[in-house]
Parts: structure tokens; C-alpha cells; sequence
């Protein structure tokens, strides 16, 4: 197996251009750099210096030096990095659903940070069913999936519902309930519903539909790729859309708060207990479930007042 040491040993001779040198360089007597050599030439296959001139570069060797001394190069700046990042404390690899709303993400985020956690934050976004494989791979340390879901034996904090608004063509002749939103939840409204596609989160996706069709009527929906090209739809007339997203509109755009059926986007935060640094994550996972809720009684607050204020405006 090729090893750092044999690209060490060989850098060396061919930049020293002397067995004992080389041997001194690496801090190795000359026997083993020797071997070693020989090990790397066997691995490869070709003669990388040519002893008949001294310590001298073959075609072949001279060929792989640059990459030889990149290799090392690399693997230096990956140690400096890992010790920089053991200076600065642990790294948190967080993974978000699409579905969570900008400002909510921004909190939970930082819920470490406030906390007094230091460390690195990595972030990325992904359907829920990914997030769940990543996580239970190990290649994310926690998460915020929607629910519900298959979690593959991962630990998950309480489930928290977020209100969620509907948006619709403002001049929508196919709305017989008024504005308010209370008798006319998405699906009744005679356009489809923009969606994103079922294989992000299968589960989510059907109770969210048969929530739409609990009144006995027909669910047409249309499959968007994020919730930017649903409000797209929305804005030419041709779809209905459901967002927690509470900043979510556009000009020609009516909002209306989802109460009845009841449609809350449903979140929680999963994580891998069996990780080596299982209690450290727990720990910081509960910070984040604490901010999630957080968020959600500060939406449902807000939303609320919103709705009694354009009901008084009437």
C-alpha cells in the first residue's frame, strides 16, 4: 500500500540527491529509506532514479515529482486545518430541509453560538430523505427533517408544527370563500397544488395531501422544484401554494393563514445517538429542538395577529 512515508523518501532523494541526506532529512537511518524506496518503485512499477549516475531521476521519476511534492503539500494543509479547527472546537455538520423558512434557519443555526458552544458550523440543504441517510451515515451530525419520516434508528426531539400560509392569484375567480382563508384551504380553490416531489419525504408528502383531500374532494397538484418556482406558478395563475415561509409573496399574490384543515409544516430535529460523541451532539441537538420551538410560538403569535387584523379591517 502506498503510503505518505514513501512519497516523503522519495522527495527527499530526489531533491537531496544522496541516500544518507535524504535518510537524515526524513529522520530514518539509510537501510530503511532504501527499502523504502524499493517498496515504492515495486507499487508502481517503474525505476524512479537511476543509480548508475549517482542518485539521479529517471524519465518516470521526474514525471512524478510534482505531484509528488503536491501530494505532501495537501496533506499538510489538511493537518493545519485539522488543527485549526481543534482549536476553535468541535465542527457541527448541520443539514436543513428546503422547507425550513430562511429566519428559522438563521436561529437554529446559531442556537450553539448563543449558547456558548464554540466551534465551526457546516450547513447544507437537502430533502428530508437525504438528510436522513446522511445523518445515519455520519456525514451530518444533525438535522431538521420534516415529519413524519422513517428516521433508520435515529434519535428525533418532539415534533414542532409551524403555521403555514396559503398563497393564491389575488384575482382568483374560483375562490368562493373570501379572503380570510378559514373556508377555503388549498385544493378547494379549483387550481392545483404546487408541491415538491414525494421522493424528498414520502411520508410528509401523503399526510399533507390526504389533509388536502380529508374534505372528500380531488387533489390536483403540480410538482415545483423549490418553493421560488411555486410562487411563480402561484403569480401566473396557475397553482396554489403552502409555505411556512412568512415573508413569502409577490405583487398579484394574496396570502391567507391555513386553519382549516389545519396545515402546519411538522419539523424535528434528528441525530445520531450511537455517534462516539453522542452526549456532545444530544446536547447541542436539544439546543436546537429549543430554538426550533421557539421559532414556531414567535410564527404562530405573529400569523395570528396578522389574521385578526385584516378580520378587523373588514
Amino acid at each position: 500500500m502506498l503510503t505518505e512515508r514513501h512519497v516523503e523518501i522519495f522527495v527527499a532523494l530526489a531533491e537531496e540527491q544522496h541516500f544518507g541526506a535524504a535518510a537524515q532529512r526524513v529522520g530514518i537511518t539509510q537501510p530503511p529509506l532504501s527499502q523504502g524506496l524499493r517498496r515504492l518503485e515495486a507499487l508502481l512499477g517503474v525505476r524512479l532514479f537511476d543509480r548508475t549516475r549517482g542518485v539521479a531521476l529517471t524519465d518516470e521519476g521526474a514525471l512524478l515529482l510534482p505531484h509528488a511534492r503536491r501530494a505532501l503539500a495537501a496533506l499538510a494543509e489538511l493537518r493545519e486545518a485539522g488543527a485549526r479547527e481543534r482549536a476553535d472546537g468541535r465542527r457541527l455538520r448541520l443539514g436543513l430541509a428546503p422547507e425550513v423558512p430562511p429566519r428559522v434557519a438563521a436561529a437554529v443555526a446559531s442556537a450553539p453560538v448563543r449558547a456558548g458552544e464554540r466551534g465551526r458550523l457546516a450547513v447544507v440543504t437537502a430533502p428530508t430523505a437525504t438528510l436522513l441517510s446522511e445523518t445515519a451515515a455520519g456525514r451530518l451530525d444533525i438535522a431538521v427533517v420534516q415529519h413524519p419520516a422513517v428516521l433508520h434508528g435515529l434519535a428525533a426531539g418532539r415534533v414542532v408544527l409551524f403555521p403555514t400560509w396559503l398563497l393564491s392569484p389575488a384575482d382568483d375567480p374560483d375562490d368562493p370563500d373570501g379572503p380570510d382563508g378559514r373556508d377555503a384551504p388549498a385544493g378547494t380553490r379549483g387550481l392545483p397544488v404546487a408541491v415538491r416531489p414525494r421522493e424528498e419525504a414520502p411520508a410528509a408528502y401523503d399526510l399533507f395531501v390526504d389533509t388536502l383531500a380529508s374534505r372528500g374532494r380531488r387533489v390536483e397538484t403540480v410538482t415545483v422544484s423549490d418553493e421560488r418556482a411555486g410562487l411563480a406558478l402561484v403569480a401566473a395563475g396557475q397553482a396554489v401554494l403552502v409555505t411556512a415561509d412568512h415573508t413569502l409573496t409577490a405583487d398579484g399574490i394574496e396570502r391567507t393563514r391555513t386553519v382549516d384543515p389545519p396545515l402546519p409544516l411538522r419539523l424535528r430535529v434528528v441525530w445520531d445517538s450511537r455517534h462516539p460523541d453522542g452526549e456532545e451532539t444530544e446536547r447541542t441537538a436539544r439546543l436546537l429542538v429549543e430554538a426550533l420551538s421557539l421559532q414556531a410560538a414567535s410564527l404562530d403569535v405573529a400569523s395570528s395577529l396578522d389574521v385578526a387584523a385584516a378580520r378587523a379591517a373588514r
